[in-house]
């Protein structure tokens, strides 16, 4: 139960495009808040509230460096996701496939 709420956690984490920017950013290489801000609409601050969301849904994590933090995916939580997803594929299929003979039967009636 615990791995399915860190999946919902952080699925619903994304929901924001500004947060899912930032976390594409941290997917391509780890960062300091003030390179994640560059190029961004938002000010460091957000961003830093963005990564206290993506945090605590177990997307990312921090390590000091001096005096900044680099932020780093947390292979965890992607993990949980997957896996969570995993365990719904094959009733996907299924049901995609059910759908489609439905519309296969449809448009060639015998």
């Amino acid at each position: 139960m615990a791995n399915t709420q860190r999946a919902l956690d952080s699925f619903a984490s994304l929901g924001d495009a500004t947060r899912r920017m930032i976390f594409e950013r941290v997917a391509t290489k780890p960062s300091s808040v003030g390179e994640l801000a560059q190029g961004l609409p938002v000010s460091r601050p957000a961003v830093s509230q963005h990564l206290r969301v993506l945090k605590e849904a177990g997307l990312v994590t921090e390590t000091p460096e001096g005096t900044r933090r680099i932020y780093r995916l947390d292979p965890r939580g992607i993990a949980a996701m997957r896996e969570w997803l995993d365990a719904h594929w094959s009733t996907a299929l299924t049901a995609f496939k059910d759908f489609a003979d439905k519309q296969t039967d449809q448009e060639n009636p015998e």
